[in-house]
């Protein structure tokens, strides 16, 4: 019943930016929070950036000062712009939802995730 859809990523070199989208779709009630992770080639998935309905964010320290997360309620987007990037920075980055979705007496919060889009950044 919902999906993300994930764009932006793409080859760079380093101190270049990119700016990820991730857009959500389906039977939406409301969306509570929304982030990006990475997960690079053997390593775990990580948690990038998040923000909440309200506003609030949280960056993983690696990628402060040079990643901002935002959402565009009226669209149920969000959007990762990363500046400054580094050839570390190179990962697949899953954009991710906290959603509650249903209609009339019933509804119910699932997570969600998108397909993954591939940044690489060449030094």
């Amino acid at each position: 019943q919902v999906q993300l859809e994930e764009s932006g990523g793409g080859l760079v070199q380093a101190g270049g930016s990119l700016r990820l989208s991730c857009a959500a779709s389906g039977s939406i009630f409301r969306i509570n929070a929304m982030a990006w992770y990475r997960q690079a080639p053997g390593k775990q998935r990580e948690l990038v950036a998040s923000i909440r309905s309200g506003g609030r964010t949280v960056y993983t320290d690696s990628v402060k000062g040079r990643f901002t997360i935002s959402r565009e309620n009226a669209k149920n987007t969000v959007y990762l712009q990363m500046n400054s990037l580094k050839p570390e920075d190179t990962s697949v980055y899953y954009c991710n939802a906290d959603i509650t979705y249903g209609t009339g007496a019933y509804y119910y919060t699932e997570d969600y995730w998108g397909q993954g889009t591939q940044v690489t950044v060449s030094s």
